[in-house]
């Protein structure tokens, strides 16, 4: 039986039916879910809470006791030398101690407003900053926002290091809450008051008062109290003597705090920011000294690297750090820094840095002439000013082999140009234009314009990556900082460690005084050195090095001599700046000011930059002895530091190859041998680029003829004798004569030619094989295979009966002959005759008697060969008086 379908209508009431049925079920299920997840969310807050509790409870077990003294007294912080030794302790030392009724109350209203402002209701913890810390830690991550209180900085300074770490906060919380048990609010404010560091080795108000403004705290104004109220959060960024612009900002950011918190009015508030962050700063003559080293400058090259490392309040903590400082090098800068004797006036100053060639490690540095602790400015660091033509090499042409892979004889053309789209005319420091030069003359006789031109070669681009590597910042690279008077600024200890980097294989390490920090645990360490990174390739650094090196050579053009060091492998570079003609006419300066000097040069050993001028930018330097001072300087501190201490030679690396081309060649050409010595310079190539085409430029000379030929057959006319002279071409280079070669043949009349021999002199002694005859004989002078016109001598050859070589006759009597009287054996007359006799030969040699031989005939000069004549006997003598023998 076959089951009824439903119609449409029942199948939809059916559907409905069982939706309803579910729909109860569905709702419970839910709320059993929502019952579970919230039932475990408050087991997980309820562990939590006991597991915070808990872990709170143990870190606060673990926490140091109340010690009053430290809580007084600032933390001593200990500064090593880089051989281990201590050469400053910073804490307490010079601090004038403020009671709490003796502070204003506008200071201490700062303050509050600034740090604490709920300090008088909390007992130690302010839960409602802490919750804004909290939001601002979820949002920005954990450490982004404190929320510590005047009790809980008085705690960390005293007893805790300052490191953002739970165990750190929850130990100085429950410190916090035991110091609000024992002391008053009053008696905690006072420790505060007296324990923060304010700059540099300064600590407390009552200190920072004496030295920023000479001023008892009572004296100070409102402006000036919120100026120090707001040095707390960051001491050394905030030094109104160093950084005025941010110490303004934060001393106005604190009137506002106090206006928000009811302190002070809206009109006190303008009047106070009104006023200059300058105006009340105490000079330097009534500025406290609040000596902590015998190195002040040194020390606040590192304060200054703790502070840029977000570690410039540990020193109130109590740190152990690790430095640089070559004890002797600072030694030896300070002394001749102070020697008043090395400067050419009153009133020059100078900053100088010393830099470890490989480790990029400040060994030593001079402030400034007679430099205090805590003068505020510091020209080694602080000064940030433009380079001069110290920039060129840098940005010009390390860039240029480095992309371009240019030699050291790279061609430029030193003539008259304006920069792109300007009418300013690019100019040299003698206003005169050398045409084509080389590279390294381009650089070491410091011309601008070819300097310009190679930055234009390389590109702003390059140029501007290529200064990066070497911690070079530069926003934009114009044409103008091709020679050092754009945008680009740069300080002592900054240039040192660039010009390091071309001393160091083209490795460059960031410049640090620190090498680590130790906490007060003894055990946390922090580590401060610099990693070493490849700025330019090897042969970059060394072709630049070589070029520096002639800055300082023994070239007349050099401009950097004054600098050398006798023995030492030493390369630099000169610099100096100039004033716009707009400053010439506004200041009326002399024609021969400029504004300041430069000097950087390096050893392997250590890279010294030196700057001079004067405070104010319109004193300028008017006398070579000024602009000079940073090169004696230089060579004054890189004598002494060097003195028993090993120094290496700059090593040419397989990279780089030396050719001889000719100057001016273009592309460059090897230079041939006829290159006048003027044109040939021996320069540097990237192994690869060197050139191998000889230039044609210069014909080879036209040899000269030899001449004066002469040719003598020997008594028994077994060999002949030939002679000449010639003037041999020259070396270019030496201007000795070039090795000839010449080559002698003789020449039958009407028959051939016979090669008799070839020699590098101007003679030749050769067996007689010839047939009897006339003959020619002619001698080419042979160069590089260039062949001269022959000089020639006409010669014969005669054969001799063998009779005729008899020296007896038989048929004669033998005849002696006489002595003059008082003439000895008369050799001197024999050899006069006998000298005739050669005068025969001479003749022969033109070819009158050719095989004449009288000069070798012994006992007389007269002819004996002439056609085999017996020899004359000789008349009776004559005896000569004794005026006739002495001439004969």
């Amino acid at each position: 039986m076959t089951e009824r379908r439903q119609t449409r209508g029942e199948h939809q009431k059916t559907r409905a039916q069982k939706n309803k049925e579910k729909a109860p079920k569905s709702t419970s299920s839910v709320k059993t879910w929502f019952k579970r997840i919230f039932l475990t969310l408050v087991a997980i807050g309820v562990v939590g809470l006991v597991g915070g509790a808990g872990l709170f409870a143990y870190y606060a077990s673990t926490a140091p006791e109340l010690n009053e003294e430290l809580l007084k007294d600032p933390v001593s912080s200990e500064f090593y030398d880089k051989n281990g030794e201590i050469f400053a302790t910073i804490g307490a030392e010079n601090r004038k101690y403020i009671k709490y009724e003796d502070i204003p109350e506008d200071m201490v209203n700062a303050i509050l407003a600034t740090e604490d402002v709920r300090f008088f209701q909390h007992h130690g913890m302010d839960f409602y900053r802490l919750g804004g810390a909290i939001l601002a830690n979820f949002r920005d991550g954990f450490g982004a926002q404190g929320a510590s209180t005047l009790t809980q900085q008085v705690v960390k300074n005293s007893f805790l290091q300052n490191e953002k770490k739970l165990k750190r906060k929850a130990q100085e919380a429950w410190l916090a809450f035991q110091l609000e048990r024992k002391y008053s609010k009053e008696e905690i404010f006072e420790m505060y008051f007296n324990k923060m560091l304010m700059s540099g080795r300064i600590y407390g108000f009552g200190t920072a008062s004496q030295y920023f403004y000479g001023k008892e705290l009572s004296e100070l104004t409102l402006d000036e109290e919120a100026l120090l109220a707001g040095m707390v959060q960051r001491p050394n960024a905030y030094n109104p003597l160093k950084n005025p612009d941010l110490a303004e900002k934060r001393r106005n950011i604190v009137l506002g705090l106090m206006l928000q918190h009811g302190k002070i009015s809206k009109a006190e508030m303008d009047e106070a920011k009104a006023v200059e962050v300058t105006a009340g700063l105490a000079d330097d003559a009534t500025r406290q000294s609040f000596a902590g080293s015998k190195y002040d400058a040194f020390l606040d090259i590192v304060i200054n690297e703790l502070e840029k490392n977000d570690d410039g309040t540990a020193m109130a903590e109590g740190i152990k750090v690790y430095t640089t400082l070559d004890p002797n090098a600072q030694k030896i800068v300070e002394n001749i820094m102070n020697d008043d004797a090395n400067f050419p006036t009153e009133n020059i100053e100078t900053g100088i840095a010393v830099v470890d060639t490989k480790s990029g490690q400040i060994q030593a540095v001079g402030g400034g002439r007679n430099y205090g602790a805590e003068r505020g400015f510091n020209y080694a660091e602080d000064l940030k000013h433009q380079p001069g033509s110290t920039m060129k090499p840098l940005l010009d042409y390390g860039p240029a082999i480095e992309y371009l892979k240019w030699s050291t004889g790279q061609t430029l053309v030193d003539e008259r140009m304006n920069y792109t789209g300007s009418k300013q005319t690019i100019t040299n420091w003698d206003d005169k234009y050398l045409g084509a030069m080389t590279a390294r003359k381009a650089l070491y006789t410091s011309r601008n314009v070819p300097a310009v031109k190679t930055l234009k070669e390389v590109g702003t681009d390059k140029a501007q990556e290529f200064i990066g590597r070497l911690g070079i910042d530069a926003e934009n690279v114009f044409e103008s900082d091709a020679i050092g008077g754009g945008d680009i600024a740069m300080s002592p200890i900054q240039m040192a460690a660039s010009y390091a980097a071309f001393g160091n294989n083209g490795v460059y390490t960031t410049p640090h005084a620190i090498t680590k920090i130790v906490y007060r645990d003894g055990k946390t360490s922090k580590d401060y050195t610099q990693k070493p990174n490849v700025a330019m390739s090897d042969y970059t650094a060394y072709m630049v090095t070589d070029m520096l090196r002639d800055v300082v050579g023994n070239k007349p053009d050099a401009p950097g001599t004054a600098a050398n060091v006798s023995g030492l492998d030493i390369a630099g570079k000169t610099g100096t700046t100039n004033y716009s003609k707009a400053d010439f006419d506004k200041h009326n300066l002399p024609s021969t000011s400029v504004p300041e000097s430069w000097f950087a040069g390096y050893t392997t050993n250590y890279s010294i930059a030196v700057w001079s001028g004067y405070e104010k930018h319109f004193d300028p330097i008017t006398t070579w002895d000024e602009r000079r001072l940073p090169q004696h300087l230089f060579k004054q501190i890189m004598n002494e530091i060097s003195a028993n201490v090993e120094t290496s030679r700059f090593k040419k690396p397989s990279s780089v190859v030396e050719a001889t081309i000719e100057v001016g060649s273009n592309p460059l050409r090897l230079a041939s041998d006829f290159t006048p010595s003027d044109r040939r310079q021996t320069e540097l190539f990237v192994r690869g680029t060197e050139p191998t085409e000889v230039s044609n430029e210069y014909e080879a000379p036209e040899l000269s003829t030899p001449y004066s030929v002469s040719a003598s057959l020997d008594l028994g006319g077994q060999s002949i004798s030939i002679g000449w002279e010639h003037d041999a071409l020259l070396d270019p280079e030496t201007n000795e004569p070039l090795p000839t070669t010449f080559e002698v043949s003789a020449t039958l009349e009407g028959g051939e030619t016979f090669k008799l021999g070839t020699t590098d002199s101007k003679g030749l002694t050769v067996g007689n094989t010839l047939e009897d005859g006339n003959y020619v004989i002619s001698v080419v002078a042979i160069f590089d295979g260039t062949r001269s016109e022959p000089g020639t001598t006409s010669f014969q050859v005669t054969s001799i009966p063998d009779e005729d070589l008899e020296t007896d006759n038989p048929d004669e009597p033998d005849i002696e002959n006489p002595t003059p009287p008082d003439q000895g054996d008369n050799s001197g007359n024999e050899n006069g005759n006998g000298n005739n006799g050669n005068g025969n030969n001479g003749n022969g040699n033109n070819g009158n008697n050719g095989n004449n031989d009288n000069g070798n005939n012994g006992n007389n000069g007269n002819n004996d060969n002439n056609g085999g004549q017996p020899p004359t006997p000789p008349t009776e003598p004559t005896t000569p008086d004794g005026e006739d023998a002495s001439t004969e």
